[in-house]
């Protein structure tokens, strides 16, 4: 038996919140609603033009891996930082949530990566992100012992543009899948599908046993305008697609049906910071409970619908407590 329910991969970055108004977007020529990448530079001169905010060690896999133990689920994390104050603010914050993380750090090249977003009225998340010491990430910083002990292998997206990341994928599903254990992968943004589509479609095809993607990122993935013949397409490249498609809930495909669950209500949407990376989390601890599809559904939509009811993207709720009608 597995000694750990999910080990993740990602990009290790510190998250700097900020609310403004669309005119922001627009000064600045951020389009709305995606993740653009941007260098050291552009990231001063963004975080300069913000508001007060909040910073909180972030990164998508690592909110999705303090998801999963906010649910009791025993989890680690891989992920790279520099020997710098957001890298002892990242490693502190992960380790407090009880999350297991011993990726050697960084004692040269780039600082700690950080996320800059910027909420808008309709809370909805625009981020510029400035990878710095997580690019650096390669299959030499796979513990293969650690990748063994988890039942799940979790692996970001928006860590795959670079090639050294890009192996490290490789390698990890590689060790999961020959210790009999199961591979997930987020697709992360439309625009980092667009970056890597070629290269997606492969891991979704060969090295990939669970997908999760939002609407516009399924459709980008298979270059085709309506949700439906999207996940017809990845019905048959995949064992299991959990979609989610907003306030329209999600949409679980298997090769033995398909499952439509319905979105949490929510008394007002604060935030959709993390609600993707919540609602893998709660997916993931229901498949390592061996749970029906449609509860692994479920659990995700409590994730996710606790998460955009505040600013953040990190549970304020213990998931635990929230969902343990539907765990026991």
């Amino acid at each position: 038996m597995a000694e750990l329910d999910v080990v993740a991969i990602g990009n290790a970055l510190v998250d700097v919140l900020s609310h403004a108004g669309e005119e922001f977007l627009r000064a600045h020529g951020l389009a709305k609603g995606t993740m653009q990448l941007v260098d050291e530079a552009r990231a001063r001169e963004l975080y300069a033009a913000m508001g007060p905010g909040i910073e909180v060690s972030g990164g998508s896999a690592a909110n999705t891996i303090v998801g999963v133990a906010s649910f009791g689920g025993r989890a680690a994390y891989v992920g790279k930082v520099r020997n710098d104050q957001l890298g002892d603010v990242f490693s502190h914050d992960l380790r407090a949530m009880g999350v297991g993380y011993a990726t050697p750090v960084a004692t040269d090249g780039p600082s700690t990566g950080r996320c800059l977003i910027v909420v808008t009225p309709d809370a909805q998340r625009t981020m510029s992100t400035y990878l710095g010491a997580s690019s650096r990430l390669g299959p030499f910083d796979i513990d293969k012992r650690l990748v063994e002990r988890a039942q799940i292998l979790y692996l970001e997206g928006y860590l795959f543009d670079r090639p050294e990341a890009q192996e490290a994928f490789r390698v990890a599903a590689r060790i999961a899948h020959a210790a009999g254990r199961t591979v997930a992968l987020t697709l992360s943004d439309p625009f980092c599908v667009d970056r890597h589509r070629a290269a997606f479609v492969d891991l979704v095809e060969h090295h990939v046993d669970v997908l999760f993607a939002n609407d516009a990122e399924i459709r980008s993935l298979y270059e085709v305008a309506d949700f439906e013949t999207a996940a017809a397409r990845v019905r048959g490249h995949c064992a299991i697609a959990a979609l989610t498609r907003s306030e329209r809930g999600s949409v679980v495909v298997s090769r033995d049906g398909v499952h439509v669950i319905e979105a949490e209500p929510v008394p007002k949407v604060l935030d959709t910071t993390g609600a993707g990376d919540l609602y893998a989390a709660g997916f993931m601890v229901g498949l390592s409970r061996r749970l029906p599809l449609a509860t692994c559904g479920r659990l995700g939509a409590l994730a996710a619908a606790e998460v955009i009811s505040h600013v953040g993207a990190r549970p304020m709720r213990s998931l635990a407590d929230l969902a343990g009608a539907v765990l026991r």
